[in-house]
């Protein structure tokens, strides 16, 4: 992917911040593209005002947490694309810790065209793999985000080299997930079974433990067992 000149494209490039992912796929888009607008934030950060009236050519949405107002996905002339870490199976919030819950042995990523409604806009590439029965909601978002990048780049190269973006035939298999299934799936209850406990345990730790109880309205929170 050679070019000694940036590309002369209105790019706006939106992601989460501090992670090493999405900080090279934004020094990419640095290099090759004139001028760029770049934003990194967390998903209770509000978009800055500078992002919400950006006009131009190409949105980019890299592993990020925002929901996008439709006025701002028309602004972009050519597409506006997120970069989704869930097979076509598990859109929306989560979707990593239900498709381990659920016990899923096949997952993936998706690229697709962004709608004002969560992920549900045509696909342009899906990537899938292996879950094993180890693997942990950490291991699999890992390697999610390499397979993120992977396809970043391969999309680069057909914006770089005017080419259009591919297409696929496949489809969302439901609605999307949503941050409230996401807190009921981390919520322990007393009369739930060892086995279902142990599962919604495994599908909602990531580098720590999401999960809690709630005793009237104390909520007491899982902490990681010390080794």
């Amino acid at each position: 992917m050679k070019r000694t000149e940036p590309k002369k494209l209105k790019v706006l490039f939106l992601s989460k911040r501090e992670n090493e992912y999405a900080h090279r796929a934004a020094d990419f888009v640095r290099r090759h593209f004139f001028e760029p607008l770049v934003f990194e934030g967390g998903r209770n950060e509000k978009l800055p005002q500078e992002v919400l009236n950006w006009k131009g050519d190409l949105l980019i949405s890299f592993i990020s947490s925002w929901i996008y107002p439709q006025a701002l996905l028309e602004s972009a002339s050519m597409a506006a694309i997120n970069f989704h870490p869930g097979s076509p199976e598990y859109p929306g919030t989560g979707c990593t810790n239900f498709a381990i819950y659920n016990g899923e042995t096949e997952y993936g990523v998706t690229c697709h065209h962004m709608n004002a409604s969560v992920d549900s806009g045509n696909i342009i590439m899906v990537k899938r793999f292996q879950i094993k029965e180890e693997d942990t909601v950490f291991s699999v978002t890992q390697f999610c985000y390499e397979l993120i990048e992977e396809s970043f780049y391969e999309i680069m190269d057909c914006v770089l080299h005017d080419k259009p973006l591919p297409l696929t035939n496949e489809s969302w298999k439901r609605k999307p997930y949503t941050r409230k299934q996401l807190d009921e799936l981390c919520h322990i209850r007393p009369e739930m079974t060892e086995e279902e406990i142990q599962k919604r345990i495994k599908a909602t730790t990531y580098k720590t433990p999401w999960a809690f109880t709630k005793i009237g309205k104390y909520i007491f929170k899982l902490q990681a067992e010390n080794k």
